[in-house]
């Protein structure tokens, strides 16, 4: 039998106030499968995202996340962010802690690893976001793209089934958008589920499985990479593009 979707979306609306963001989004995510998600602002990407964790709530329809559908039980909540990593354009690191402390308080109170193991899984990802020599700094003395990578380390010491990344290079210097974009290229690679807003169509191209476009709340448009950017079935996705890739 065939395993189903690990993040399922059945005609999910959500307004703010009398602001309809999403409408009627349908939407089935296979485990290992990485999406970018892109559309113009004000077109319900990181609200999709956001969720999928339930930083967001949704007024109608379902979400089903790793077998466990998003509703009000709070319960349910904490399960499923105890499964779902996420990174934001703001770095949201702990200024008064070191990048190690950053990296085990979560291990520590959330998962319940103990101190000496967390600290151990810290340096494994600090390692593996090649940042680990920063490991006794404080977030004020690192660079935006160093703090981006720490943000990521943390996230995965948590040993997450799915990452959400929400416009996490739009902060950083263009100089330093590589060297973020380098560790998720990795994490492609090595199979994890991504759910990715961005602007960053060079890595939309490589990494992506498929490539939806938004706008006014809807799915217009989704693709295999290449598809959708040398052949866009929708006006609105073509304009999109001639102005983005022509920048």
């Amino acid at each position: 039998m065939a395993e189903g979707p690990i993040i399922s979306f059945d005609k999910v609306n959500k307004w703010f106030g009398d602001f309809h963001v999403l409408r009627d989004i349908d939407l089935n995510v296979t485990k290992g499968e990485r999406i970018v998600i892109c559309g113009p602002s004000g077109s319900g990407k990181s609200t999709l995202i956001r969720c999928i964790n339930r930083l967001e709530a949704h007024q109608r329809g379902s979400i089903i996340v790793d077998g466990i559908e998003l509703n009000d039980d709070l319960k349910n909540i904490d399960s499923i962010r105890s499964e779902v990593g996420m990174v934001f354009q703001s770095f949201n690191l702990f200024p008064h802690m070191t990048v190690k402390d950053n990296l085990v308080i979560g291990q520590h109170l959330v998962r319940r690893v103990p101190k000496r193991d967390a600290e151990d899984i810290a340096i494994t990802y600090l390692k593996r976001v090649k940042i680990l020599d920063q490991i006794d700094k404080y977030p004020g003395q690192l660079s935006g793209g160093q703090q981006q990578r720490v943000a990521i380390a943390r996230s995965l010491c948590m040993k997450p089934k799915i990452m959400l990344f929400d416009e996490v290079t739009s902060a950083l210097d263009p100089e330093m958008v590589k060297e973020v974009l380098d560790v998720m290229i990795d994490l492609a690679k090595e199979g994890m589920t991504m759910l990715v807003v961005t602007h960053e169509m060079g890595f939309a191209r490589e990494v992506a499985d498929r490539v939806m476009f938004m706008d006014e709340g809807q799915i217009i448009e989704e693709n295999k990479p290449d598809n959708f950017f040398d052949r866009p079935q929708s006006d609105r996705a073509k304009l999109f593009l001639s102005q983005i890739l022509h920048q």
